[in-house]
Parts: structure tokens; C-alpha cells; sequence
């Protein structure tokens, strides 16, 4: 079996420091400089400029974390749903100036959605329509250059939600993104599956994957083996799985320790 080549998620002055590690084996990263109001309010074109002299060589896959703060892809309102297809289509052209071939977007979906399926039955197919609405620009132009829109989950309990609206919207550039702190977040704090089942449930919509630690209690955004998440348990899950998502390690602090993070998990027999 040949494991997994783990990529990473950056910034710019983390690529600086994971050059060599990144570059040799020609990983994936995801860029996650754009996601702040300001820089969409802003010109880019510096940043983007920097990032493209720092990737010269650079081999392996790559992809931008889109906007999402406030962008509730479920806004029933037309208006605004107008003002976030703008900042995902800026997402876009972000990607494909830096040869991006997938952009992360957020889910709307919460424990709330769950907990009132019968007191509230209109809602998901609201939700549906409303976020088939605001995607279409946005698919039909990530189309163009080749890229993929994965649907992250967030505040998501009911891991087959996503995978209804990706099966529903059926657009051969939306798939399914899970982040494992965010399912054990919710496996922690509101009963939600473990993070396997997460995996699972995507089945072959599954596009992307976040791999991150967390105690199941907050977003921490660990380095794997420092949470409560069963990496064993994940990675074989993800073998098993019909799908061959990117993997991106997503984590907060001490980036300069990924490579030892991934020898421990090589160690592991689970990835390199």
C-alpha cells in the first residue's frame, strides 16, 4: 500500500519556512491568506504576486481557502446572496491566478437545522434551493480553469447533509470537504458521529479533507496525536473510502513542526 503524501494548508510566510519540505516531494498546499474581508475589500495583486515568485517549481497540487466570514451560502435574501457570489467569483479569480485547482468554501448547516427537521419541515429544502442559487455562478466559473468548490463542514451535526447538496446540485465542481476537528467538535460537544462516519457518509462525493486534532470540546486546530481523534481509525476509514480526497493538514500554530508531525505518522504506517 502506498500512503497517503500529506499536503498542508499556509500562509505566506509558512511557505518560506516549509519550502524544501513542501517542494521536494511536490505536496499539495492550500492557501489561506484570502479568507479576511480586508483582503477582499482590498487589491491582492501584491500577495498574489509574492505567492507566485515563492511557487516558482513548485509541482504539487493547489488551492485557496475561499471568503466565508458572514457568507452564508443559505441566505434567503437575493441581495445579499448577490454580495457573496461576488466574493466567492474573487475567490476564483484569486485561485486561478495562482493555478488553484480547488477553493474551500463554508456550510451553513448547524445543530439547530438538526435538532427542528419536524418543527420546521420547509427548511431544507429552502436551504437547498437557496444555496443551488448562490453556487451556480460560482460553478460555472470554477469550471472554466478546472477547478473543484468543496463544502467544508462546520457547524455541522448530520454528516450527510453536505453530501445531499452536493447529490442534489450534482455540478462536476462541487464536492464534499470534511475537517476532522470540526466533526470531533461536534462528536464531543452536541453527540454527533465520530469523525469516520463523516467519512463515510461522503462516500465518493468526499473532495477534500482538513486534518486537524482536537479534544472535541473547541476548534484547536492541533497537529495530529495532540487531540483525541483516532488517526488509525480515520486513515483507514479514508482507505476505505470510494473517494481520493486532497489531504491538507490544517494547523494553527508551530508549522515549522509538520514535518515532524508527519514522520510520527509515517511511523504509524499511515501516511507520509
Amino acid at each position: 500500500m502506498t500512503l497517503p503524501l500529506l499536503g498542508a494548508a499556509i500562509r505566506r510566510r509558512d511557505l518560506d519556512t516549509l519550502r524544501d519540505w513542501i517542494f521536494e516531494p511536490a505536496r499539495a498546499i492550500e492557501i489561506q491568506d484570502f479568507v479576511m474581508p480586508e483582503i477582499f475589500a482590498g487589491d491582492p495583486s501584491e500577495l498574489i504576486a509574492s505567492y507566485k515568485r515563492a511557487l516558482d517549481g513548485h509541482r504539487g497540487l493547489r488551492g485557496i481557502h475561499g471568503p466565508f466570514f458572514g457568507l452564508d451560502l443559505s441566505n434567503p435574501d437575493r441581495e445579499i446572496r448577490a454580495v457573496i457570489q461576488r466574493r466567492l467569483l474573487k475567490g476564483l479569480e484569486i485561485a486561478e491566478a495562482l493555478g488553484g485547482s480547488h477553493m474551500v468554501v463554508h456550510s451553513p448547516f448547524t445543530y439547530w437545522h438538526v435538532l427542528n427537521r419536524d418543527n420546521y419541515p420547509a427548511v431544507a429544502d429552502q436551504m437547498l434551493n437557496t444555496m443551488a442559487d448562490c453556487l451556480a455562478p460560482v460553478l460555472v466559473r470554477a469550471g472554466e480553469f478546472g477547478c473543484t468548490v468543496m463544502l467544508e463542514n462546520i457547524d455541522d451535526t448530520d454528516p450527510s447533509a453536505r453530501v445531499r447538496v452536493v447529490q442534489a446540485i450534482d455540478h462536476p465542481q462541487l464536492r464534499v470537504s470534511l475537517d476532522t476537528g470540526h466533526a470531533e467538535l461536534a462528536h464531543g460537544r452536541y453527540g454527533a458521529p465520530p469523525v469516520v462516519d463523516y467519512v463515510a457518509q461522503a462516500g465518493a462525493w468526499l473532495g477534500h479533507v482538513h486534518l486537524q486534532d482536537a479534544d472535541g470540546y473547541a476548534d484547536r486546530h492541533w497537529h495530529p496525536g495532540e487531540g483525541t481523534i483516532p488517526w488509525p481509525a480515520v486513515f483507514a476509514a479514508l482507505e476505505r473510502s470510494e473517494a481520493s480526497p486532497r489531504l491538507i493538514l490544517e494547523v494553527r500554530d508551530r508549522l515549522e513542526r509538520l514535518p515532524a508531525t508527519v514522520k510520527a505518522l509515517e511511523a504509524q504506517g499511515l501516511a507520509r
